[in-house]
């Protein structure tokens, strides 16, 4: 089963990302800002990572600095940033640092559900060819 990680500091809308997922049959793990998210992937290992940008202690794009450059191990973990900044040079300093995707708030779940969709065939087409990280 695939395992994503849900990192946003609202904790309403990390509760509607998480139903949403576990509506579709993903396993979820939470966390509320970067930090904890840094210390969950290293502990659980998800395979998708859904963070929000704009958060406190670390953002989502101190995020996956870290992971790239800190925790190489870890870097396939495709990365799917959500934000409110809709704004180009935003979106483009997520995806040019690494991010498999970015979605903007208001929240379109069908979208979320499709961009999670791409992530987790990237990954079982990974397995199926042997690619293990």
């Amino acid at each position: 089963m695939i395992t994503i990680l849900c990192v946003e500091d609202e904790a309403d809308i990390r509760k509607l990302i998480v139903e949403e997922l576990n509506e579709a049959g993903f396993a979820t793990l939470e966390a509320a800002n970067g930090q904890e998210a840094l210390e969950t992937i290293l502990s659980k290992w998800p395979d998708i990572v859904i963070t929000d940008i704009s958060m406190p202690i670390m953002d989502g794009h101190q995020l996956l600095a870290e992971i790239q450059v800190n925790h190489p191990q870890f870097s396939n973990i495709p990365f799917i940033l959500l934000t409110a900044l809709t704004d180009r040079e935003n979106m483009l300093t997520g995806l040019r640092a690494g991010a498999a995707d970015y979605l903007t708030k208001p929240i379109d779940f069908d979208i979320l559900l499709a961009k999670v969709s791409g992530c987790v065939t990237r990954i079982e087409n990974d397995k199926a060819a042997g690619r293990t990280f």
